[in-house]
């Protein structure tokens, strides 16, 4: 196994030992434990992907696994701030929703042959969801920091909405009859 899959797996590892740092009382500094995975998974994120294309390291395994990876902890993240107050449910159900839709739309692609990269708007999106997240987690109770935090909130929904129809339009004949 090369080094972007194993780093892809790290991330995946990383999601439980996150979830207890930011989710389970008691525990010291838990929130800051929490935001320095997060902050770590995510940089796994980019460094798996500019090694796996600098050395041609891309395997069928890594582009199964990097983007599941990268919902599941985005996923993850979002789902455990809900019962925190820091974000409201149905901004979530939004963001996962789309990634059901995206990730149907792959499978449908890959059973015509055909690898559906990541757009550009995907890409800032989910970089502006992280960013958002690590705002959220950090939870700095300041009024300009506050309004920083709902203005990412708004920016990742909108560019979760523009990705999800960018990527229909560009994809749209996926749907046809079968055909790619």
């Amino acid at each position: 196994m090369n080094l972007p899959n194993k780093l892809t797996i790290l991330r995946v590892i990383m999601i439980p030992f996150f979830l207890v740092a930011l989710l389970v009382e008691g525990i010291p500094s838990g929130k800051w434990i929490a935001l320095a995975i997060f902050i770590i998974a995510s940089f796994t994120d980019m460094l798996d992907g500019k090694i796996a294309r600098k050395y041609n390291l891309i395997t069928n395994f890594g582009k199964f696994m990097d983007p599941l990876a990268d919902k599941l902890l985005v996923s993850a993240a979002l789902i455990a701030l809900i019962p925190l107050g820091k974000i409201p449910a149905w901004v979530v159900i939004v963001i996962i929703s789309r990634e059901f839709i995206i990730s149907g739309f792959r499978l449908i692609a890959s059973d015509n042959g055909v690898v559906i990269a990541a757009s550009y708007w995907g890409k800032i999106k989910t970089v502006t969801q992280m960013i958002m997240i690590v705002l959220l987690i950090a939870d700095f109770s300041n009024s300009i920091v506050d309004v920083l935090e709902t203005v990412f909130i708004y920016l990742a929904l909108a560019l979760t909405v523009i990705s999800l129809v960018d990527y229909l339009i560009k994809n749209k004949n996926v749907l046809k009859d079968g055909e790619a």
